[in-house]
């Protein structure tokens, strides 16, 4: 898949603020108080002064950037950026080059229309954690992996991306942001960059 360069469009750092990185599972809210059925970050982070930079749903998982700097998490999540997300995305059934291209070159939503995603089918499942509790699945609908990289941040842009193209997402992982990335994390887990 060609990547578009994000060097360019890093975030300059400031070294006196904290940033963490977090592999926030399902059911967690991008938020430190918890609400209803939904988990807050207290239960996994005790770090004070630090917020979401952009958000992810409870009912998304993977990476989520925390800092403690307001500016910096501002600009994490302005979409003038234009800060790549990479998403796995789940889908139900199989993706046609007519839903893929159509992706790729914008898809029309309630709130208008979305910038062209990069995304590929992924003919292999990617390995990954199972997760708490699993997708619902059909028997006579087969699912499908995809990978999807957004300069966008509308809310649930992903799932109503895929919606609009008729492959209602059922699990989505953000893998990276920007420069920073999952690897290395597991679910629940977060770590300092700085």
């Amino acid at each position: 898949m060609k990547r578009h360069p994000t060097a360019s469009l890093a975030v300059p750092l400031n070294p006196e603020h904290r940033l963490i990185r977090f592999n926030k599972p399902y059911g967690v809210l991008s938020q430190f108080t918890p609400e209803g059925r939904w988990r807050g970050l207290k239960d996994f982070i005790d770090v004070p002064g630090v917020y979401a930079a952009g958000r992810l749903d409870a009912d998304s998982e993977g990476l989520l950037l925390l800092t403690s700097d307001g500016q910096e998490q501002a600009r994490l999540a302005n979409p003038s950026f234009k800060m790549e997300k990479r998403y796995l995305a789940q889908v139900e059934g199989e993706p046609d080059e007519r839903a893929l291209r159509q992706l790729r070159e914008g898809v029309m939503l309630n709130d208008g229309l979305t910038r062209p995603a990069q995304i590929r089918h992924l003919d292999i499942p990617p390995p990954l954690w199972d997760r708490d509790p699993p997708i619902r699945t059909r028997k006579t609908i087969p699912t499908s992996w995809v990978e999807l990289v957004i300069t966008e941040g509308r809310n649930r842009q992903v799932r109503r991306m895929t919606a609009a193209v008729g492959l209602p997402t059922l699990r989505l992982i953000r893998m990276a942001f920007g420069p920073y990335t999952l690897e290395g994390l597991d679910p629940g887990a977060w770590e300092n960059l700085r």
